[in-house]
């Protein structure tokens, strides 16, 4: 069933369009790669997924038992968040906020919540280390435990791998597909990286001014666009 649908989205800021006639729906399961020059409007997607920018024109529903606010969020990684000065137990735990509403502790519940997606992703044994003092490959496996912490559902990733040294790359993308198959975890990723996107992705939504593909990842690879992007990577990374 659909827990994501937009139709003939318009996405822009300050009055100047980024994209638009944007449509594409994302199932229960689904593993979406997001692709596209810089300027695309891949940004500015997220936002709107978000709800943190309304779009210009068209439609975000959300179905399937999932609630608009229950996208997990795992943004680009910034300076200032990598020296974040806390825990990495309470890092994990902040994404209960939602579900704490105005409540001055986390309940019982959400403490389990958070012990349990530490667990998930092997990080229990450095919950009372300082976020700061981890590794780039740690501090995302934390941001993304946090992000479980507000869904079960669906997630949505920014470049996740940026910044990562190689082992650290192919661990986390272990870790997400293992989330997508194992836990019916729905993944929507930004990334440039076509080489994962052709192991992992069942889908592919390629966006520009204009929409140039929304469809599995066996269509993409048939597409006139599926075969010049990735051809265009392969010389550019030469590893596809």
């Amino acid at each position: 069933m659909a827990q994501l649908t937009c139709t003939d989205l318009t996405l822009g800021y300050e009055g100047t369009v980024v994209t638009e006639h944007l449509s594409f729906t994302v199932n229960a399961g689904e593993y979406w790669y997001i692709v596209g020059e810089n300027g695309s409007g891949k940004s500015t997607l997220v936002k709107a997924l978000l709800h943190l920018k309304a779009p210009m024109s068209g439609t975000i529903e959300t179905g399937d038992g999932l609630a608009s606010d229950e996208i997990g969020y795992l943004p680009q990684q910034t300076a200032v968040q990598r020296d974040f000065p806390a825990s990495v137990q309470e890092i994990v735990r902040s994404g209960c906020l939602n579900r704490r509403g105005f409540r001055p502790f986390y309940n019982k519940r959400e403490k389990q919540l958070a012990m349990d997606n530490m667990a998930r992703l092997g990080i229990t044994s450095i919950a009372k280390r300082s976020f700061q003092e981890l590794s780039g490959g740690q501090q995302q496996r934390v941001l993304l435990a946090r992000a479980l912490c507000a869904t079960q559902k669906m997630l949505l990733l920014d470049e996740p791998v940026t910044g990562l040294d190689p082992k650290a790359q192919t661990e986390l993308y272990e870790l997400i597909e293992r989330l997508n198959r194992e836990d019916g975890v729905t993944i929507l990723m930004i990334s440039h990286d076509m080489e994962a996107a052709s192991r992992y992705a069942s889908h592919i939504l390629h966006i520009s001014k204009t929409p140039l593909f929304a469809g599995t990842i066996a269509d993409y690879r048939r597409s006139k666009i599926g075969k010049t992007y990735l051809e265009e990577r392969t010389d550019t990374d030469g590893n596809i």
